[in-house]
């Protein structure tokens, strides 16, 4: 009895100390793999000869009586992020597990890496800006291509997304309205970048192009103004409330963004990251609502600075949905700005309970 209860103790003590142990033992281990594409024409006119998606499923199709696949859920990150980044504790770990909301037990979990992103095929690849300059339109074709070419399913039972997936969210519901069976844009406002939203993305790609190290692209060192650039991204994801408390002294904040200039720069591709943010300019889902036949719920947080609950947007143009519904969730010591978007632990209660709707 000691031996068993100290062999618990153990495991806990692992799990506290290593926090993804805990995601990866309460769901199905992952399945990884390319889809390769050929001579792929982008909406610019542009081609590649081959492109590339990675992408994970997690758990198995199962089909009805009439022979269709309908436990299909694909879930699509935000910019600069990838399928892989998704499978943490806090997201994955809250979301796949046995009796979870998307339970891999049961459904056919699609995470993939969009275009210009993960390990799918990008500018840092080679091409750097003689990659096809693409757009959410191209990255939306590719993952129904993806779904349906790659995968075989004719049907999927949830699309969802977070930030740039939950944008991608919205252009899936007038692209492809009979593929789905609900939508679930996370973080994210269906209508054409911009005003502040617009601003801060043109100034963050400005802070890279004028500067004379990028040198066109083909620079050898990460150039001087791709630290701009973070900046400008660290201020879109900010958490006001959660920031003054970890930093309250200047010297803390400065630390802090001095820590993350550094760090972030080591790991972002300024030429990646100028595709990231040019690819949202052919976005713009407002005049195509009308379209839309699956159910939606859109959810945003209040202290989100990408999308402020200030802007009357989302109350007007949700009316235009057939069946759409949108929450906005309360700031509180448990949201995270934009962030929110990646905690399922806030606002998985309320897709329950939308998909239960959907369900009867």
């Amino acid at each position: 009895m000691r031996y068993a209860a100290a062999m618990r103790m153990l495991v806990i003590v692992a799990l506290l100390l290593f926090p993804s142990l805990s995601a990866a033992q309460s769901f199905r281990a992952p399945v990884e793999r390319d889809f390769v594409v050929r001579d792929f024409k982008f909406e610019s006119g542009e081609s590649l000869p081959e492109l590339r998606l990675r992408y994970r499923t997690i758990g198995e199709p199962r089909k009805d009586a009439d022979g269709v696949v309908r436990n299909g859920i694909l879930i699509l990150h935000g910019t600069g992020g990838s399928g892989g980044g998704l499978l943490g504790n806090s997201f994955a770990g809250q979301l796949f597990g046995k009796g979870q909301l998307y339970d891999a037990d049961r459904y056919f979990i699609i995470l993939p890496d969009n275009i210009g992103h993960g390990r799918s095929s990008k500018p840092s690849d080679g091409l750097r800006m003689k990659f096809p300059q693409y757009g959410y339109t191209d990255m939306v074709r590719l993952q129904h291509r993806l779904v349906s070419e790659g995968l075989g399913l004719t049907r999927l039972h949830i699309v969802t997304g977070t930030s740039m997936g939950g944008m991608h969210t919205w252009m899936w519901g007038y692209l492809y309205p009979g593929f789905m069976d609900a939508l679930v844009p996370l973080a994210s406002n269906p209508v054409e970048i911009a005003g502040r939203n617009r601003v801060w993305r043109k100034a963050l790609v400005d802070a890279i192009t004028t500067d004379p190290t990028w040198k066109n692209g083909d620079y050898v060192e990460p150039p001087r103004g791709l630290a701009g650039a973070l900046g400008f991204l660290l201020m879109a994801t900010s958490v006001p409330m959660q920031w003054q408390n970890q930093f309250a002294t200047a010297k803390a904040a400065d630390t802090w963004l001095a820590d993350q200039i550094a760090s972030r720069t080591k790991s972002t591709d300024a030429n990646d990251l100028i595709y990231y943010f040019r690819a949202s300019e052919d976005y713009d889902p407002s005049p195509h609502l009308e379209k839309f036949t699956a159910p939606l719920l859109a959810i945003n947080s209040a202290d989100d600075f990408v999308n402020p609950p200030e802007l009357p947007m989302m109350t007007t143009l949700i009316k235009r949905v057939k069946r759409g519904q949108f929450i906005l969730l309360p700031m509180t010591d448990r949201t995270r700005g934009h962030g929110t978007h990646s905690l399922p632990a806030i606002w998985g209660e309320q897709v329950a309970e939308f998909l239960k709707a959907v369900r009867r």
